[in-house]
């Protein structure tokens, strides 16, 4: 039996070792293939966002109308800037500048995602519309994951307005749910504790989640949202899943989005903070 016990305890730690050793490769799925941007949105131009610790990052840009607000998009976990195209392009016909790029690993780019890089490659997207953007209001708009690099992006770096898509509190808060056998608490490296940080954005937010998410789940995003303060707004997507197309770029979304930035950002003439 003490043998059968010692076998047990030592498989356990193999797995428990092979998880923490693994584990990013479990919360980020990049996509690898990119087209040029005039295959997927012509009249946008590519964009080269450049990090601090020296990598080059790949992006497309759609230059703002006159006096315009410019939307940041931080993608989610999974897929690259072409899966955000709709989105980009519905953004943009309604006369507001896009950014949409990619993390590092992702996309084509250089590197290895985790929390620490992609804060890195969030500066470089800021820095890179403080370039071509000058003068603009820039929104920062996460999806999920992005949205946890929104907000530690919002608390560095105050944008005109922060719209959070699908958000949790933390990335252990949802790992916990999807994961309740494993001690994600204590083994998770990369935790995005937006829950902690919201309260330190003094800017307008706006949270959209779908009612039906199995992925995030909606009383996540209803926390988040209670925690901010200041102006804010709640938009609740019926019967939405984490990747329906409602939830990704709906015209149920993109109405929300551009109202709440017609209403919080260009009306207000709020300049941009980043």
């Amino acid at each position: 039996m003490v043998f059968l016990l010692l076998g047990f305890v030592a498989a356990v730690g193999v797995a428990i070792g092979g998880l923490w050793l693994g584990q990013r490769r479990l919360i980020y799925f990049p996509g690898r293939a990119v087209p040029p941007v005039e295959a997927v949105l012509p009249g946008w131009a590519e964009a080269t966002l450049k990090t601090d610790d020296g990598l080059e990052l790949g992006g497309w840009f759609a230059s703002p109308g006159r006096d315009a607000a410019v939307v940041l998009v931080f993608n989610g976990n999974a897929g690259s800037r072409a899966g955000r195209a709709p989105l980009g392009a519905k953004l943009a016909a309604q006369g507001l500048g896009v950014l949409l790029w990619d993390y590092r690993g992702y996309g084509g780019n250089p590197g290895y995602p985790n929390e620490d890089g992609l804060a890195r490659d969030a500066r470089a997207a800021a820095s890179f519309l403080d370039r071509h953007a000058r003068g603009h209001p820039v929104v920062y708009f996460g999806e999920s994951l992005g949205a946890g690099v929104a907000v530690e992006l919002a608390v560095a770096r105050a944008p005109a307005a922060l719209i959070l898509r699908s958000p949790f509190t933390s990335l252990v808060d949802t790992g916990a749910v999807h994961y309740p056998f494993l001690p994600v608490r204590t083994l998770l490296r990369d935790r995005y504790p937006s829950l902690e940080r919201l309260g330190n954005v003094l800017v307008p937010v706006q949270v959209i989640a779908g009612d039906s998410d199995s992925i995030v789940p909606f009383d996540q995003s209803r926390r988040l949202f209670d925690a901010a303060i200041g102006r804010k707004e709640l938009k609740v997507i019926a019967g939405a899943d984490h990747n329906d197309a409602a939830l990704c770029d709906g015209n149920e979304l993109i109405d929300a989005v551009v109202s709440f930035v017609r209403a919080h950002v260009e009306r207000h003439g709020t300049a941009n903070g980043a």
